[in-house]
């Protein structure tokens, strides 16, 4: 197994009832061999990967200028977001607050 990755989260504005929302990178959730396997994908099939793979543990598309390509999640433990980022992805994360 290799050594874990690092997965930055960033805190941006809690929701309309106050619970605290992050935001990653849309390649954190991509798999190492979507990366790695064809680097000509184009962006916009690895974002909607991404998207696909985000809506099936709680993430949504981001829609702002200021962080472009971000899957926001609502999260109160950022470690059980990553693992459950890690579980989807087949790649292994270690949370970071930003």
């Amino acid at each position: 197994m290799s050594a874990p990755e690092t997965l930055t989260f960033t805190r941006v504005a809690s929701d309309a009832c106050g619970n605290p929302r992050y935001v990653v990178h849309f390649l954190n959730l991509n798999t190492r061999e979507e990366l790695d396997r064809d680097p000509w994908i184009p962006v916009s099939d690895k974002y909607a990967i991404a998207t696909k793979r985000a809506n099936n543990i709680g993430g949504r598309r981001y829609h702002t200028k200021r962080y472009g390509g971000g899957i926001v999640f609502q999260s109160y433990s950022i470690d059980e977001t990553a693992a459950a980022i890690s579980r989807v992805t087949g790649r292994q994360f270690v949370a970071v607050k930003d």
